[in-house]
């Protein structure tokens, strides 16, 4: 089932590019394995994936020695400022970096490990309160001030889109978030290199890559249903 699931997504990422001139090798299919077992990554492995992405922090971390090496993880939700230390070593990228502090403690982790992390602003597009990141207006400052952190990359931005049975009614908050994207990118800020644009979930990433996503996270999509009762 797995590897049915990869092959659909992939191939409904391949025909949203060709509708919209983009080469597919641009865009990053990451498979968000939140919640599930070791057993259905290796599936998803053995199919071919290699970029997985998880909410928590634990959970990186325990997978993370159970599978190969080559295995990409991304840090893709809300990172507390004292889970850093579990996954600073593992994460290729942290999508979710939504506050001075936490890119402050992200950096002071990456010093004392003498690593360089890539990191990704979250920006809150639909201004929706109970979802993280920063308002769109306030993020060229916010990049600013956190690319004179050593030892963090800064590639670009993320997104939630709202939760929605129309996928065209986010077609919007991904159209701004790119334009936010080539506008930041425009002012040459050293230590940034706007080249990322995370955003797309399994209702919606074919709107998001026809929008310019460069990765999209896709969980439900390749996986199933999670079942929340079992963790």
């Amino acid at each position: 089932m797995i590897r049915e699931n990869l092959e659909k997504v992939q191939a409904n990422i391949n025909d949203a590019c060709a509708r919209c001139g983009r080469d597919p090798k641009e865009v990053t299919l990451i498979a968000v394995s939140k919640t599930k077992p070791v057993e259905m990554i290796r599936e998803a492995y053995e199919a071919g994936t290699r970029a997985f992405g998880e909410n928590k922090p634990q959970e990186l971390k325990d997978k993370a020695p159970q599978l190969p090496d080559d295995v990409q993880w991304h840090m893709i939700g809300h990172l507390q400022r004292n889970k850093i230390k579990y996954i600073i070593d593992k994460a290729c990228m942290i999508h979710s970096v939504d506050s001075e502090r936490l890119a402050e403690a992200i950096s002071a982790e990456a010093v004392k490990r003498d690593i360089k992390i890539p990191v990704l602003v979250e920006v809150n597009m639909a201004g929706e309160e109970t979802k993280d990141g920063i308002a769109p207006e306030e993020a060229e400052d916010f990049i600013r001030k956190i690319s004179r952190l050593p030892n963090i990359r800064i590639e670009g931005l993320m997104t939630i889109a709202p939760f929605t049975d129309n996928p065209e009614d986010n077609r919007i908050y991904f159209r701004n978030l790119k334009k936010l994207c080539v506008d930041i990118n425009e002012k040459n800020i050293d230590n940034v290199f706007m080249c990322k644009l995370s955003m797309g979930m399994t209702g919606d990433y074919v709107v998001a890559v026809e929008e310019g996503a460069t990765m999209v996270r896709v969980g439900t999509g390749i996986f199933g249903e999670r079942d929340y009762s079992m963790r």
